[in-house]
């Protein structure tokens, strides 16, 4: 990995560091629940963006970061996926072109913003300051890839082409630079999350992020990473469909075979509750469903997190 120790703290925490020649990852501890990384890129007309916070004290942190960086506009914000903690940020980008799947752009009009999104509305998070938020959807989107250029330096948004972490998650590739930005495609330090995806689509996905030969990885959650993160997050996917074929053939139910799970290597891992909403989709697609098949209770999905947490909410420090 290569990084330079170009360093600072925002005023959301969220710790500034320059990968490459003005292209920069906002890492934002402690990388649980809505709590995310994201990225910019510099030059000297303009700044692109990807993604934004899940609160909106958060995102005027992220821009607080970028303005101390460059004094230019931010022009571009590319979304990398639906997820909250990834767009809940976007109205307040209000000068810049949202880009985004077209999926992405269908998955936040109807998701929401606090406090009525579908998600919050379950309570399996304690209270948050979410502030003001307001909906603001991708308005450019595409099928399977767009090229952005930031000066001229090529940076590629693709659709990885199956649901992974969700049904709509795209990754930004800066070849010239051998730099990845993976969205929630990985996790770092953290239980990857691929209830509204596929597991199976996940292990492709993250399979095909090796073909980039990537130096630099930014995950979307968690430290900065070289291309060893890859495998770590492959081991745990294969680790979930393995548990879920045996546990399902032994008759186990998703969350009693994720509270008789030897959790391994994986143990401490955040978030770890996280594993029994992975097996309700692993048990998904054992039934023969396709990688997206909306699950048929997200509620009692939800729930079972819960429960395998002691029953308490699970932990966000947004």
């Amino acid at each position: 990995m290569s990084a330079s120790s170009h360093e600072h703290e925002s005023p959301a925490l969220g710790e500034v560091r320059e990968v490459s020649d003005g292209i920069f990852a906002y890492v934002q501890p402690d990388g649980t629940w809505w709590i995310n990384n994201t990225a910019f890129l510099v030059g000297r007309g303009g700044v692109a963006a990807i993604d934004a916070c899940a609160t909106e004290s958060r995102t005027r942190g992220l821009l607080d970061a970028i303005r101390e960086a460059s004094a230019a506009p931010v022009r571009t914000l590319v979304n990398t996926h639906h997820h909250g903690d990834h767009t809940h940020g976007n109205y307040l980008f209000d000068a810049a072109t949202i880009v985004a799947h077209e999926r992405t752009r269908e998955a936040v009009l109807a998701e929401g913003v606090p406090p009525n999104s579908r998600l919050i509305a379950s309570g399996a998070w304690g209270p948050v300051d979410w502030g003001r938020l307001e909906v603001a959807a991708p308005f450019l989107t595409f099928t399977d890839e767009v090229t952005l250029y930031v000066d001229e330096l090529r940076c590629v948004v693709r659709h990885v082409g199956t649901a992974a972490h969700t049904t709509n998650d795209s990754i930004v590739w800066v070849p010239e630079r051998d730099v990845l930005i993976t969205g929630d495609l990985l996790f770092n330090g953290g239980t990857p999350f691929v209830v509204m995806g596929s597991v199976a689509g996940a292990i492709e996905a993250v399979e095909g992020l090796k073909t980039y030969e990537a130096q630099t990885i930014i995950p979307g959650h968690g430290p900065i990473a070289g291309p060893e993160l890859i495998d770590d997050v492959l081991r745990y996917l294969r680790f979930v469909q393995q548990l879920a074929t045996d546990a399902k053939a032994a008759g186990l139910d998703p969350l009693t075979a994720a509270r008789e799970a030897d959790l391994g290597e994986f143990a401490d891992l955040t978030d770890s509750e996280r594993l029994v909403g992975n097996l309700h989709r692993a048990y998904l697609e054992l039934d023969g469903h396709a990688p997206g098949t909306p699950l048929p209770n997200p509620v009692a999905v939800i729930a079972d997190m819960v429960a395998l947490n002691g029953g308490r909410p699970l932990t966000c420090h947004a």
